[in-house]
């Protein structure tokens, strides 16, 4: 039977630990589709995860990666067929299944999107779950009659996967995207990607007022906690934020005066439970109207063996952009031998 590397994640003495081992398909969870493995992406879900450092695992042990694109190797479900290239992204992968860091991994048929024409399996793990959701968040956004001639669009947390990919996906569909940073160095690499101006967040004077100047058309969060909060109050008469992210708190203090007075709307994007008509839907615009044309602008590729070397860093914000990982070269390490 094949053997194959994986990194999977473990509890031990009330610990989280991670490490590369050695497994067979019959370790992993049970699935219709058996998918060999080329591309995975590190997203901070993976990093939280990994480390420990945030309650992401439902289920020890677990492989990690809610990522993951390749062939499909064997199939008991209609849909697919042995050879098909495909991706996977969300749903329980990498926190309560066995997920994309790995050789193979195993699915239900139901969580499989056919990968689609006009994109390799290396740029859907460019894109990945962060490509997904800020073409989601733009999707939810224009539902909401979001238009380039709305005003001026905000994206928060601007040097992320998912707000680097944001900001390129509205430039090129017209809107005026003023990024939102604590990072000065990356002004000029926000301005690459489309960015028409640049907030630093060192020097962002909320306010403490219930309304605020009003800016911005529409926003794009990748905070949430005070900054959420300060977008509700400077949001434009029925302006409408797609909020996605947490990394600057879980809580949100604000007023009922932004959505009553001025028709503010705040939308949840949920990209892991996207039901699969809309998740193939959004998709094909990642393929289409809202592929990135600049992608190779924030992608970074590391091997397999480097993983555990990306997850400190992301978690410290030293990271832009989008991480991806190849799969396709095995590890050096003998069955039976010590992981990293």
């Amino acid at each position: 039977m094949t053997t194959f590397r994986a990194f999977r994640i473990f509890e031990e003495n009330g610990a989280v630990v991670s490490r590369f081992v050695d497994l067979t398909l019959d370790d992993l969870d049970p699935g219709a589709v058996v998918i060999r493995v080329l591309y995975s992406g590190v997203n901070y879900k993976d990093a939280l995860a990994a480390t420990g450092a945030g309650k992401i695992i439902r289920r020890f042990p677990c492989v990690g990666g809610v990522d993951a694109a390749g062939v499909v190797e064997s199939s008991s479900d209609a849909r697919f067929r042995v050879g098909d290239e495909v991706l996977v992204t969300g749903y329980d992968m990498g926190v309560a299944h066995d997920g994309g860091f790995a050789g193979y991994v195993r699915v239900p048929g139901d969580w499989v999107v056919p990968l689609p024409q006009g994109l390799s399996l290396f740029e859907a793990m460019a894109l990945g779950t962060p490509g997904f959701t800020a073409a989601l968040a733009i999707h939810r956004l224009e539902q909401n009659e979001l238009r380039p001639d709305s005003g001026r669009v905000i994206v928060t947390g601007a040097t992320g996967g998912v707000a680097s990919l944001a900001i390129q996906m509205l430039a090129q569909r017209g809107y005026r995207v003023t990024a939102l940073t604590g990072k000065d160095s990356e002004y000029e690499y926000l301005k690459s990607l489309g960015a028409a101006e640049i907030l630093s967040r060192k020097d962002l004077v909320m306010g403490t007022r219930p309304l605020e100047q009003a800016q911005w058309a529409g926003a794009l969060d990748a905070v949430g906690g005070e900054t959420l909060a300060w977008l509700t109050r400077t949001m434009q008469q029925n302006g409408v934020i797609a909020s996605f992210g947490n990394t600057g708190g879980v809580e949100l203090h604000t007023t009922v005066y932004p959505f009553i007075l001025r028709g503010v709307r705040l939308i949840g994007i949920d990209s892991a439970a996207t039901v699969m008509p809309l998740r193939r839907e959004i998709w094909q615009r990642l393929a289409t109207n809202l592929r990135p044309e600049q992608l190779s602008k924030i992608v970074r590729t590391v091997q397999f063996a480097d993983l555990p070397q990306v997850f400190p860093l992301m978690l410290q914000g030293r990271l832009r952009g989008r991480m991806v990982v190849d799969m396709a070269a095995p590890l050096a390490v003998a069955a039976g031998g010590q992981g990293l």
